[in-house]
């Protein structure tokens, strides 16, 4: 329904900041809830962020609370993860997802969601 497009990523000193935007187009006259996942080598994909379609609700996995903010321009159809203070551990191939409609309790998790970027290479080094 909606083709998404990563940009942003790159190479990055720890402690130093990159912003990720994700452009929809397609099924842009509806409204998604939008989520940000990674997956570094050798590990699972895992859940970083996701905001609501109204933008009222915003959540994070633990280990990026108060260093990552996840934002959504509709206007523009574009989400965006800001990341500051950047770790290595951050470092994984970072991918944005959508879906119309779907459970919160499910918000979490990457089989609710039906739209996926090809995502974009992060690197953090020490």
């Amino acid at each position: 329904q909606v083709q998404l497009v990563e940009s942003g990523g790159g190479l990055v000193q720890a402690g130093g900041s990159l912003r990720l935007s994700c452009a929809a187009s397609g099924r842009t006259d509806s409204t998604y809830t939008m989520a940000w996942f990674r997956q570094a080598a050798g590990k699972e994909r895992e859940f970083v962020a996701a905001i609501t379609r109204n933008g009222g609700n915003t959540y994070y996995t633990d280990s990026v609370k108060g260093r990552f903010s996840i934002s959504r321009d509709n206007a523009k159809n574009t989400v965006y993860l800001q990341m500051n203070s950047l770790k290595p551990e951050d470092t994984a191939v970072y991918r944005c997802a959508a879906r119309l409609r779907g459970p919160i309790a499910a918000i979490t998790s990457y089989p609710s969601y039906a739209d996926w970027g090809q995502g974009t290479q992060v690197t953090v080094s020490s």
